[in-house]
């Protein structure tokens, strides 16, 4: 029995491309329209028309970079986003509407190198808000 080829398998699965995409800005924004500025505003500076009548003011999401030593926090965003982090005043998961972020799989690299896997539109939506942020 040939014992290199299991290691050669192996090897070879290890090699080959991931089939999540990385983050696409221009769907990110599709979808942040969509989903998001309704509460978060267009630009994503916390203006969306509902948050006026909300309890809690959504924040500025263009200065997650600078209030963060000038590094986009990646995984912070990606772990609100996708609800293993959630937030209290959304009453857990984002957004409140439902598991519309569920699939498919994508990936998005961290302040690290790292991948995050998440799913395809919270990768989008988070390499659009990484080109937002203020200087």
């Amino acid at each position: 029995m040939n014992r290199t080829l299991p290691f050669a398998i192996i090897a070879a699965a290890l090699a080959a491309p991931a089939t999540a995409e990385p983050g696409d800005a221009e769907r990110g924004a599709e979808v942040f329209e969509v989903k998001c500025a309704v509460c978060h505003g267009l630009g994503a500076e916390g203006d969306g028309p509902m948050a006026s009548v909300l309890l809690v003011e959504p924040p500025d999401l263009t200065v997650l970079a600078k209030e963060n030593g000038g590094v986009f926090p990646v995984t912070w965003v990606a772990q609100r986003v996708d609800g293993r982090a959630p937030i209290a005043s959304h009453g857990g998961d984002m957004p409140v509407f439902g598991r519309i972020f569920d699939f498919p799989d994508g990936s998005i690299a961290s302040e690290t190198g790292q991948p995050i896997i998440t799913a395809q539109p919270i990768a989008d939506v988070i390499a659009w808000l990484a080109t937002v942020q203020a200087e």
